[in-house]
């Protein structure tokens, strides 16, 4: 697996990068197809810019979407240069985000060493707003709060203009806690993750001084994943780029997959708009995939209205076609893909690490797995808890956070909490009110006399004491490295002493050595960023790390991961499983159009993820929710690319076929024009009765799933069956009944279990 996009034909550039590359000045829109290397031409005119003297480094804005693409970006530069270029602004939109506030954070009432709040950290403070307005969390859960006001944030709707909006019962419940929005913030001297967009541009908006300050500095700015940027990452850009309106945009509309996330695929289909006289360059040539992977490609994407236009051509030699696979059910599909890389490993095309086997929601792994589990195949999963995810580092991140900043509310919250020392709930609530009564710090509440006058002396006591830890790591931080100042932490907290009273105590405390191994090698660049110590530095990249950025070195398994996930990645053999209608395209897209559109659009990124061999697969019944459905292929398989594949049955659907008495019983049989195949089928729809599309399905990516009956192991209560399952993403949780009697039943959090399946 590789994460690249660049061409493998040597130093030169083809015709069309070379165009691009070489533009001087004005608006210039790259239109760049999948594996067309566009990573290779957004470095190459940096170094350009540089190299000739058309801009110092530190007139340089580029701009992308993960740590690691920018880490890559960076990498090349330097490697084009002969040097690193100092003071170049590389980076995130969040991490650039960052930045801009922490220089200005006086204008947006913070002071340079702001917490930058996590999911967890902005569900806290709206629960304690739905507290304060007496909204029930039974009437509306936490995170639809947090979403919708979070979607409010990124489409730049401000607290009035929301209040004004508010027609459904949802909005007229959240515009008093929109509202308080931003005091709950600068009292704790924090920002949520949407801040980071909604506050630069607040900022240079309101302030010309600022936005002619950061005009002036920045001479080029560059963003790659163009079709990717949501209203507050387009207006940022604008905001910036409007001076000297060189602005170098990187994207594919054709890939434009995150508008269920606010992404707005029109920000590149109206680029011209934006910025009149812009040039307008196509990179057509693809490096990665055979010809017969890009042929499927064009045809698919080719029933899109919405798009720019462009074709893939291949610079690789003609490979083998690609490959459609007929399944009677799930667990025959799972069995007919692994055969299908059992052979093609036998033969010696391929290893297990060049495979990737793709699907559309997280739900389909388990089928997967447990085929994999049964042949002794290894393999991953990709979208596992992510490291700074799992609890005990968010209890040690929550202490380091409090020593930056005194104010962080929820940073005290769990700390207090972790290990306990003997502090309820009700006395952080009242120590919470009375910082905010008194405008002091949380820390400096918890031992102000007036604020605890009514705990008890022992509470007192432990609230001292921990007041007086924070107090010596603030001391070491201002001159430790941070990996220093965790080891002393954890020894002083006996951090470790309390996890290994726990059932999967041993790998918290691996997990705890490696986050301080982690952090040795956190260093200050030399990029100027205003106070930023090297505590400062680990905590912004621990909150700003994303889940692909968190995978380790490749290995020789079969790697499982959603179609999602997969983007800006690469694999010799892909499958992607699931091909039916209802759930590729998911059945909520059939009444929209657009919807329906990002849905085709994902079948291609997920297509053009094959570098030689591509193998779809589709079954004609699928166990979804508990239930049995009946499945028919994919309309996205129109016939014009139904002639492309070569088809295939396995022998269950053949036998099936057979006994129905039908000829053919794949692919699309001869009934299938009449419309009497499937025709009775029901589609899903989403449940009409709820007011914000938050659906569990895109939002829940990362949570390892399971079925009510299925026998899993835990290491310490042993094997039982599951009872029920509750809640959503990384709050799910499942009942188990142990076998062992004097276990009995337990309700797990499935994220932190560690439950295998089928296990004995």
């Amino acid at each position: 697996m590789t994460v690249t996009d660049t061409p493998r034909t040597g130093s030169t550039l083809n015709e069309a990068q070379r165009e691009a590359v070489e533009h001087g000045t004005g608006p210039l829109l790259v239109l760049a197809g999948a594996g067309s290397g566009k990573t290779r031409v957004l470095t190459s005119r940096i170094a350009r810019l540089v190299q000739l003297g058309m801009a110092r480094a530190d007139q340089i804005l580029a701009v992308t979407f993960t740590n690691k693409a920018a880490r890559e970006m960076k990498e090349r530069v330097a490697r084009q240069l002969g040097y690193e270029p100092r003071g170049m602004w590389l980076g995130t939109f969040h991490a650039i985000g960052a930045r801009i506030v922490r220089s200005n954070a006086s204008l947006v009432g913070r002071t340079p060493s702001f917490t930058i709040y996590d999911e967890s950290d902005t569900l806290g403070v709206v629960k304690r707003l739905m507290d304060r307005h007496r909204i029930s969390t039974k009437t509306y859960a936490p995170r639809l709060v947090s979403a919708t006001i979070s979607e409010a944030r990124n489409a730049l709707v401000s607290p009035k203009e929301y209040a004004s909006l508010a027609l459904t019962p949802l909005a007229k419940a959240l515009a008093p806690l929109y509202a308080e929005w931003d005091a709950a913030f600068v009292a704790a001297n924090a920002v949520s993750f949407d801040d980071l967009l909604w506050l630069p541009v607040a900022l240079l908006t309101a302030n010309a001084d600022a936005r002619d300050r950061l005009q002036r500095q920045f001479a080029h700015v560059l963003v790659d994943e163009y079709q990717d940027t949501n209203r507050a990452q387009y207006e940022l850009i604008k905001l910036i780029s409007s001076g000297e309106r060189n602005v170098c945009a990187v994207g594919d509309d054709d890939q434009a997959i995150y508008g269920w996330r606010g992404a707005d695929v029109r920000n590149i289909l109206d680029f011209e708009r934006d910025f009149p006289a812009a040039r307008v360059v196509r990179l057509e040539e693809n490096y990665r995939s055979v010809p017969q992977v890009l042929e499927l490609a064009n045809v698919v994407i080719s029933e899109n209205r919405e798009r720019r236009g462009k074709t893939l051509r291949a610079t690789k030699p003609a490979g083998e076609q690609v490959t459609l696979i007929g399944a009677l059910d799930d667990r025959d599909e799972a069995e007919a893909i692994l055969e299908e890389v059992s052979g093609r490993r036998g033969r010696g095309d391929i290893s297990l690490g060049d495979v990737a086997v793709l699907y559309r929601t997280n739900a389909q792994s388990r089928t997967f797995e447990e085929a994999l589990r049964r042949h002794g195949v290894p393999y991953r999963l990709v979208g596992a808890v992510r490291f700074y995810d799992r609890r005990e580092i968010k209890d040690l991140v929550s202490w380091l956070r409090l020593i930056a900043n005194p104010s962080d509310i929820e940073a005290l919250t769990r700390a207090i909490a972790s290990p306990r020392r003997g502090v309820g709930e009700a006395t952080v609530e009242l120590i919470i009110a009375g910082a905010r009564e008194a405008g002091i710090s949380v820390l400096d509440a918890c031992v102000n006399e007036q604020v605890i006058a009514g705990a008890r002396p022992v509470t007192k006591k432990a609230l001292a004491d921990f007041v007086g830890i924070i107090r010596r790591m603030q001391v070491i931080a201002a001159d430790a490295s941070v990996d220093r100042l965790l080891a002393d932490l954890v020894t002083t907290i006996g951090f470790v002493e309390s996890l290994r009273s726990e059932p999967d105590g041993d790998e918290r405390i691996e997990n705890v050595g490696e986050m301080i191994r982690g952090a040795a090698e956190v260093v200050i660049d030399e990029g100027g960023e205003v106070g930023l110590r090297p505590l400062d530095r680990f905590l912004q990249q621990a909150t700003l790390a994303a889940g692909v950025d968190q995978m380790g070195p490749d290995a020789d398994v079969i790697t499982l991961m959603t179609l999602h996930t997969a983007k800006g990645l690469e694999f010799p053999m892909v499958v992607i499983a699931g091909l039916e209608d209802g759930l590729f395209p998911l059945s909520r897209s059939f009444d929209d159009p657009e919807r329906l559109e990002e849905e085709r659009r994902l079948l291609y990124v997920g297509i053009t993820r094959a570098e030689r061999t591509l193998v779809l697969t589709w079954a004609r019944s699928r166990r979804r929710n508990g239930e049995l459905i009946q499945s028919r292929l994919s309309s996205f398989i129109t016939p014009e690319a139904e002639q492309l594949l070569a088809v295939r049955q396995t022998a269950r659907l053949r036998a099936s076929a057979r006994a129905l008495g039908t000829q053919r019983g794949m692919g699309r049989p001869d009934s299938w024009e009449s419309g009497s195949f499937g025709a009775d089928l029901p589609r899903w729809r989403p449940d009409p009765k709820r007011e914000h599309a938050l659906d569990v399905e895109d939002q829940s990516q990362d949570t390892p799933s399971f079925a009510t009956g299925e026998r899993v192991t835990h290491k310490r209560f042993g094997s039982g069956v599951i009872e029920a399952l509750s809640g959503n993403g990384r709050d799910a949780k499942v009942t188990v009944r142990f076998d062992d009697a004097e276990i009995g039943t337990k309700k797990l959090v499935i994220a932190f279990a560690g439950l295998e399946r089928g296990m004995d």
